[in-house]
């Protein structure tokens, strides 16, 4: 067998990942290779279908290192895993020092906590949804307002919620 065809070198779940947060943190769009199947795939909130294979998932890490160039993932607790699956939070940390899409940069800080789901094949993810308070984020950065002010209420009946027909 050459080299080319010897199986990756299988990491515990908590290299696994460790390389997964460091790999969201490197700045470096291929270090998901390492980690991940050719198949992986991946979903967030901000992805509107789940994506496909690292270097999709690195084009997208590189759409938040640009609107967050300090982003970093950190362990925030215990990570569960049974057989071929994991749950593992972690906390976003980061300033938003470039645009964001069609936004410009707020110059905000913000923590996000999430938890990734991953399912693994051969010491490697699959498989992995993000979950996270997208909702949260964005008031953080001062994009939207916060929960059960005036501000929210007025967005939430301009977008026609708490109005009804005949009062």
């Amino acid at each position: 067998m050459s080299d080319t065809e010897m199986e990756p070198r299988r990491l515990s779940v908590d290299q696994l990942i460790d390389a997964w947060e460091e790999a969201w943190s490197a700045r470096d769009p291929a270090a998901f290779v390492a980690i991940c199947t050719a198949n992986v795939s991946y979903e967030d909130p901000l992805v509107i279908a789940p994506l496909t294979g690292p270097a999709a998932l690195g084009g997208h890490a590189q759409r938040l290192w640009t609107a967050f160039p300090d982003a970093r993932l950190e362990r925030s607790g215990a990570r569960l895993s049974a057989e071929r699956f994991i749950a593992a939070p972690a906390r976003l940390l980061a300033t938003n020092t470039g645009p964001l899409e069609a936004l410009p940069a707020t110059q905000k800080f913000l923590a996000v906590p999430m938890v990734f789901y991953c399912q693994t094949e051969r010491g490697r993810l699959l498989r992995v949804r993000a979950f996270f308070d997208l909702y949260d984020a964005a008031t953080q950065l001062g994009v939207l307002p916060s929960r059960g002010t005036l501000s929210e209420r007025a967005l939430l009946m301009l977008r026609g919620f708490g109005l009804r027909a005949g009062r």
